[in-house]
Formats: C-alpha cells, structure tokens, sequence
C-alpha cells in the first residue's frame, strides 16, 4: 500500500479554500468538499484502504455545524491513529475579505441577517484561533491571486504526486474554410512547399511520409520546425507557471490537409518527448 497523505484544507471564508482544493485535484488529489465532520473518520479509514485516495485533501469550514468546537479533539484522535494527516490553514487581512466578499457579492456565512460583514469576519477569526493553532501550515493568501496560491499549493504538496501536466490540444484547418474561433496561438504554413501542387502527393495528406518528407527537406522548413520548438519550449512552461492548464495550438495551410497536418504531427511528437499531454485534431483533413 502506498504511504497515505490527507491534507484538511480549511480556514476563513473567503481567503481561498475552493481555489486550493481545485488546485489539489489538479495534482491527482482525491477531493470532498464540505464533508461532514461525523464522516471524517470514515472517509480516513477509507483512505488508508485503497489506493484510489491514498493522496486526499478534504475542505471543511466554519458552515460545519460545531465545526470550531469538535473538530480539534477529532483532529487529534485522527493524527493518533497514524498516517499522515496535516492541516492547511487559509488566512486573509479583514480588508482583503471584506473587499472579496463584496466584489462576489456572496454572503458571509457569520453576516447573515443585520450582522455586518466585518463582524461576520471578525467573528469567524475568533472562533477558528484554536483550529489555526492545530495548523502544520498557515498561507496567508491576501496579496495572492488564484495563480499565486496554486503554485504555493504546487510548491508544498505536489511531491509524491504526478504533478499536473499541461494539456496541449494541436488542431489544423485550412484557412480557406476560415479560421477556428478557439485558439490560444495561430501559426500561418502557407509560406511552406506546397504538396498540393505535386500530381502523385496531392491525393495524400500529411500524414503520409512522403508528404512530410517534401515538405521537409526544403532548409527552411527544417529552420521553421526548430525555431517554432525552440518558442514553444521557452513559452508552455511560462503559460503552466501562470495556472493555465488547457493550451490550443492552431496550425493553417490553405486546404487543411498537407502542410499543417505535417507540421502538427511533428510538433506534437516532440513535445510529447517533453512530457506533455498532447492531442491532435485535423479539422479539414477530409474537404
């Protein structure tokens, strides 16, 4: 069995739990949300039993009925029984959530009623003190954005996980059919050989190796391919360091069918060979 490892993410509404958790499961995490804490024992036990959760970071806050009051004896119970469970404890200024909470216009779940906002706030901190002394680490996330505490998260968390690879979607059209509507980056390969005006590869695609090899064997094919690997491999991990998770790459030519189906199936196995999780999908390989 694997060494378990459970993370309790919880802290004030407001300073990021949701954005954490997110970023949890995006690690291979096995989240719940808002678990009630007369389960929590039960869905430890389950983590140690399995290898479906053996990474498990579970969201519990003050919504919890006697949350403040019954969690720290729970906690306790929980670490004395072995394998590693750990507490993350989300922290915020009072201006920060005032200022969130008014900007999502949701309301504090101490604020109801006549309750202002910053008595909600401040009533929260005080019945969480004991649950944040309990904390194996506190992030205060008030000068963060939801990039920012997802690569603290990374930064702290990620080992012993696969970590969370970007997920590259390659797709190729013709841009006599127009353009697709949901590209990241575009790249125009009509100034590349043509197979289009050869009799015996017109018929084929550029999936064919006869096809690449024409359009490759020009210099500055070969210098285009590696100058184009060369700014991709600067720019993925400055679009993954900034949370994107989803990237999609378009490559035209002017049918759809020879030069961007070539090139895309070259770029896609050298990035491949880089680790990332790349899939390709001719548009207009069949006009």
């Amino acid at each position: 069995m694997t060494h378990m490892r459970m993370v309790v993410v919880t802290g004030l509404s407001g300073s990021g739990r949701s954005a954490a958790l997110k970023a949890f499961e995006d690690m291979g995490y096995y989240c719940v949300d808002n678990l009630p804490l007369s389960l929590l024992k039960a869905f430890v036990d389950f983590s140690r039993s399995t290898e479906d959760a053996y990474l498990a970071a579970i969201g519990i806050d003050i919504r919890e009925k006697d949350f403040p009051s019954r969690f720290p004896a729970l906690f306790g119970e929980l670490r004395a029984g072995g394998g590693s469970i750990e507490m993350l404890f989300l922290d915020a200024s009072d201006q920060t959530l005032v200022r969130r909470f008014s900007e999502t216009r949701r309301p504090h779940p101490l604020a109801r009623g006549a309750t202002p906002l910053i008595d909600g706030i401040r009533n929260e901190r005080s019945e969480l003190s004991e649950v944040k002394k309990l904390a194996d680490r506190v992030i205060d996330t008030s000068d963060y954005t939801v990039h920012d505490l997802r690569q603290a998260i990374e930064r702290k968390y990620a080992e012993g996980t696969a970590g969370r690879p970007m997920v590259i979607t390659i797709v190729t059209f013709g841009y006599k059919f127009g353009v697709p509507f949901d590209l990241d980056l575009m790249f125009d390969l009509r100034f590349l050989p043509n197979p289009h005006f050869v009799p015996e590869l017109r018929p084929h695609t550029g999936e064919d190796a006869r096809v690449r090899a024409y359009i490759m064997e020009k210099p500055d094919s070969e210098e285009f391919l590696s100058r184009l690997l060369g700014f991709l491999t600067y720019l993925l991990p400055r679009y993954k360091s900034e949370g994107k998770s989803y990237l999609t790459i378009g490559f035209g030519c002017t049918g759809g069918r020879h030069r961007s189906v070539a090139l895309s199936l070259l770029v896609a196995e050298q990035l491949r060979q880089q680790g990332y999780d790349v899939a390709v999908k001719h548009r207009d390989i069949g006009a």
